[in-house]
């Protein structure tokens, strides 16, 4: 699995439960059983304290040499965690100052060519996130790399993988895509030795036209989307080797859909991809792996498509 070999790991300094670097330990340690590669792994998270920045008593070297003891002892804390969970594992330890998480984290991204990112995360306040964006929000946008982000669920033998696509658009953006989640999809159930299943949402009858075109059959419309939806599906399962038992298209919004088939399937794993939307239209609408993330009980690992370039390498 050549797509995975040089992982960085967000840790949480706010806890010694660092479900993250489990998972990208256990990752590394199929993919090396898998192909005998061998993986890199990086634990990183960076701090931030504004009171050193505003102590104007001290000069700019005795300010250096206090942010340097913190980095120092926070360095020191996460030296031990990592013993402590990856015993048998070489893991790079990393602590920097910087008052964005997500700016450290895609910037170490870039400047190091890291291939995933893997980071614990949990439900959002949903009010909040539209005012204050999450930095897993951030990193989902704007992060030029796969990102995987872990809840507490197991990746066990023979469990589910589901890969979530955009099918029956002629969009080549889309096309290229779809391509790429199942890709990484497959490449992953090899790994964890899984199952791969595709699962693909149509849209409904729209409620404007039912209302306003007394004529229009909307049985009939829903028959000729889920028809045209199926072929398609049918045709990338196909092209991927995909068995048809395990594609599966639903009514509804993405998101909605793709909670349900991941809840019904028990699944470990959704792969899907994000276009990294940014700005007012992020803050007010946010993407379809945004809305999923918060109501999935499984890991989420998002893609970009090919040739996506963050904002921050500019």
């Amino acid at each position: 699995m050549e797509m995975y070999q040089n992982i960085l790991v967000i840790i949480d300094p706010t806890t010694d439960e660092q479900k993250a670097l489990k998972r990208a330990v256990d990752l590394a340690s199929r993919i090396h059983k898998n192909n005998n590669t061998a993986i890199n792994i990086t634990a990183f998270f960076s701090i931030f304290d504004f009171s050193y920045e505003m102590t104007t008593i001290l000069s700019h070297n005795e300010r250096d040499s206090m942010r340097q003891m913190v980095i120092d002892e926070k360095q020191k804390w996460l030296d031990e965690i990592i013993a402590e969970i990856a015993p048998n594992t070489q893991v790079t330890s990393k602590v920097v100052w910087h008052n964005r998480p997500y700016e450290a984290i895609i910037n170490q991204v870039i400047e190091h060519n890291f291939d995933l990112v893997i980071k614990g995360t949990h439900q959002h306040d949903k009010f909040k996130s539209v005012v204050f964006t999450p930095t897993d929000w951030h990193i989902l946008r704007k992060c030029p790399c796969p990102v995987l982000l872990v809840k507490d669920h197991e990746w066990p033998k023979n469990g589910n993988i589901l890969a979530a696509l955009n099918i029956g658009s002629d969009e080549s953006e889309h096309s290229s895509l779809n391509s790429k989640i199942t890709k990484q999809a497959k490449q992953l159930t090899g790994v964890v030795d899984g199952n791969l299943h595709l699962v693909n949402s149509y849209p409904g009858t729209p409620i404007n036209i039912a209302i306003e075109v007394p004529e229009f059959d909307a049985t009939e419309y829903n028959a000729v989307m889920l028809k045209h939806h199926q072929e398609a599906m049918n045709t990338h399962a196909e092209q991927f080797g995909v068995e048809l038992t395990n594609t599966h298209i639903g009514e509804g919004l993405p998101e909605t859909v793709i909670e349900e088939f991941a809840r019904k399937l028990d699944a470990e794993l959704v792969v899907l991809g994000t276009i990294g939307r940014t700005g007012i239209s992020a803050a007010l609408i946010g993407n379809t792996a945004e809305h999923v993330i918060d109501q999935l009980n499984c890991d989420v690992l998002a893609l970009k498509p090919d040739g996506y370039i963050s904002p921050l390498a500019n």
